[in-house]
């Protein structure tokens, strides 16, 4: 169940601030009843919803992989004119939005959709969704920041659920680790890293759930295949 406006937008009818005028105008009508309410719920592909006595067509539900370069938005628009993913995707003709963010200096794996509760379930810390990062931190890390790492970080939003985390490589300046979270704070990684003293240089997303960018030059994207929509969607109880 989505918000009428929500669905309203997604089936092309306009943009949601103009969805939200049509229902108070009483234009919009579900299974015969006018509808001038903003919030109500509504199933598209089991209710009838017309417009001006036109019915509209749900959008199709789909889900796309973007390995997202940095120096891009995660978002869809962006009031300054700075570059967003939204740009990537000048082929995709679904609204379709991310699923969670990486901030605008973090690259790899970006899950874009229309689908409002698979992109929930994937997002809230509840349902456990891994999402696996490549960091490369300042220092030489030790053994014992990374059990830190693993155990949880105070941060100023309260202290980090346990992860894992892995060491690549480390170096005399640098070193190379991996993380896996199952939420996701905003700049996370970036902040759980720092706060052990080892602040991040290079921050890549190479796993979310899973699926990788495998075989995807960064800034170029695909469709989910069938088999990897059933098994996203099968994650999450779906």
């Amino acid at each position: 169940m989505e918000r009428l406006q929500k669905v309203l937008a997604h089936a092309g009818i306009a943009s949601r601030r103009k969805a939200e005028e049509l229902i108070l105008a009483g234009r919009v009508s579900v299974d015969g009843q006018i509808v001038t309410t903003l919030g109500v719920r509504v199933d598209p592909r089991h209710q009838r919803i017309l417009v001006d006595g036109i019915p509209i067509e749900a959008e199709r539900k789909v889900t796309y992989l973007l390995n997202k370069p940095p120096g891009t938005l995660s978002t869809v628009h962006d009031p300054h004119g700075r570059p967003t993913v939204r740009d990537l995707l000048r082929d995709v003709p679904e609204r379709v939005y991310p699923v969670g963010r990486l901030d605008a200096d973090t690259s790899g794996v970006l899950l874009l959709t229309n689908d409002g509760e698979l992109s929930y379930r994937l997002t809230h810390p509840r349902f456990g969704v891994e999402k696996v990062y490549r960091a490369l931190v300042q220092g030489r890390i030790t053994d014992g920041a990374l059990r830190r790492l693993s155990e949880g970080v105070p941060l100023e939003d309260g202290m980090t659920a346990p992860a894992k985390a892995t060491l690549v490589w480390r170096g005399d300046r640098r070193s190379l680790l991996e993380l896996t979270l199952t939420e996701g704070r905003n700049r996370q990684v970036r902040r759980m890293c720092e706060a052990v003293g080892h602040p991040v240089l290079e921050l890549t997303r190479i796993r979310f759930a899973t699926l990788t960018a495998e075989g995807l030059r960064q800034g170029s994207y695909r469709r989910l295949r069938p088999s990897e929509e059933r098994k996203l969607r099968r994650l999450v109880g779906l």
